[in-house]
């Protein structure tokens, strides 16, 4: 019974971007460790495949579930940390790396944005619960 309140909520969305965003910090704050490692190349979460399968997840989440078969995967397009890995285009500088600090700092904050924002909907969204089931408004 509660796992279907808690379904009913926006509170899995919530958690899928606050695990990625907490995924996404560590990679770019890897990123910035590692300016002046030569030759290394940056990596970068794709925000743009995140947000079409949360899309897709959210859309399959709205229809009813097809039958599986006993040996089926639980998502069969669910993409692996390296195939989102990907190397933005900044900065190629002498050493072949392509690090540019400018560009990893804005992503970081961006990215630092995005997850303050959904845990503050999530506290939200916990607040109204917790209402609901003390019964008071």
């Amino acid at each position: 019974m509660l796992s279907n309140l808690f379904q009913s909520t926006t509170i899995p969305v919530l958690q899928e971007v606050v695990c990625f965003a907490q995924a996404r910090h560590t990679v770019l704050a890897g990123n910035i460790a590692n300016m002046d490692t030569p030759g290394y190349k940056v990596r970068d979460l794709s925000v743009e495949d995140f947000q079409n399968r949360l899309h897709a997840a959210i859309q399959r989440r709205r229809e009813p579930p097809a039958p599986r078969s006993p040996g089926d995967p639980e998502d069969p397009q669910e993409m692996t940390l390296a195939q989102a890995c990907r190397n933005p285009k900044t900065i190629l500088h002498h050493d072949r790396s392509n690090v540019g600090m400018e560009h990893e700092v804005t992503e970081m904050v961006k990215n630092q944005m995005e997850h303050n924002l959904a845990l503050s909907i999530m506290a939200s969204q916990f607040r109204l619960l917790q209402a609901a089931i003390s019964e008071r408004a």
